[in-house]
């Protein structure tokens, strides 16, 4: 079994040690922000398991990077409650420059970060 560790040159993202091929899946997927993000459905779209996709989420809300909030229901609603999630500002930029970094995707259908940030 290979393990990979990777590190990030970009500038104040000390906070992110580890920058495995799986938090790149988790990133892309959330920098989709045409689309509410949930556990189950991220993990779906990213090709990995939920054992591996919600560390990686629980990690990027405990550096900031993302925030997440539970669904609002009603008595009558069937089934589990989700959980959303979504990249805040300073993520979204971090997203966007880690993954153009490690993968060369752009993402020219994303609206612009506020202050003019890539």
């Amino acid at each position: 079994m290979t393990g990979y560790l990777y590190t990030s040159s970009i500038a104040g993202m000390g906070s992110l040690s580890r920058i495995t091929p799986a938090t790149l899946d988790v990133l892309e997927v959330l920098l989709d922000d045409k689309a509410e993000h949930y556990g189950l459905a991220i993990a779906k779209q990213a090709g990995l398991a939920t054992g591996s996709t919600f560390p990686i989420l629980a990690r990027l809300e405990r550096i900031g990077w993302a925030t997440s909030y539970w669904e609002e229901t009603d008595a009558a609603s069937r089934g589990p409650r989700r959980r959303f999630y979504r990249l805040t500002p300073d993520g979204m930029a971090r997203a966007r420059a880690l993954v153009v970094e490690r993968r060369g995707k752009v993402f020219p259908g994303l609206r612009p970060l506020p202050g003019g940030a890539q």
